[in-house]
């Protein structure tokens, strides 16, 4: 009975481990299509995000059954109740990833990003990706140095954003106010999705040790 209620337990980490790897292939292909003014990509991160609304239901829908049925206690119950947020959290990266996409979509076939600030965005999803593939690590193994990796890569994606700010607030800034208002916004989408990723490693951080470490993503 033991065996099977910690192969439940196992199967909902699996589970929010497989969303974070469908919200990194989700933000890489988003990204692609507002580089590269792919359309076609677009539409599929587009459609597919249902998908990971779909994932988030059955992983939620698991944990309810598990607090329901065995009534799980310390460690156990962090897990359960830490799997309801990070089930959220992810959800909410693969909705970010929705929105670069749908930005993609509206202005195609003209391309969202003036040449110049394109390369930062090719690092922020680079960075975005990468966080998402260690969260679903962290997930699997609960590895607290690996955990603690993604707090510098947070670090790394905040600078990126702001420095978005310091390139729209120059003068010889040329592109008017339509292309300034998306770039706000698509360096935004990718900001959260990196502190939703944060906040999925803080999570087991708490299943690991009992203490929530600093504030999370909301």
């Amino acid at each position: 009975m033991r065996d099977a209620y910690q192969e439940q337990l196992e199967g909902l980490a699996g589970a929010l481990a497989g969303m974070c790897t469908e919200v990194a292939a989700a933000m890489e292909k988003a990204t692609r299509s507002l580089l590269q003014c792919d359309l076609q990509l677009a539409e599929e991160v587009i459609s597919e995000d249902i998908r990971v609304d779909e994932l988030r239901a059955a992983a939620e829908e698991r944990a309810f059954a598990l607090l329901a049925l065995q009534a799980p206690v310390a460690t156990d119950l962090r897990i359960v109740v830490s799997a309801i947020h990070g089930a959220g959290d992810i959800e909410r990266m693969g909705d970010l990833a929705l929105h670069v996409a749908q930005a993609a979509r509206r202005r195609h076939p003209q391309p969202v990003l003036p040449d110049e600030v394109a390369p930062y965005f090719a690092e922020m999803g680079r960075v975005a990706v990468e966080l998402a593939t260690k969260a679903g690590d962290v997930i699997r193994t609960r590895d607290l140095a690996r955990a603690a990796e993604l707090e510098g890569d947070d670090d790394a994606m905040d600078d990126l954003h702001r420095h978005m700010f310091t390139v729209l607030m120059d003068r010889n800034w040329s592109h008017g106010v339509g292309p300034a208002v998306d770039i706000t916004l698509l360096a935004r989408f990718y900001e959260r999705y990196a502190d939703h990723a944060v906040a999925v490693a803080r999570r087991i951080v708490y299943v690991v040790t009992g203490q929530m470490p600093g504030p999370l993503a909301v």
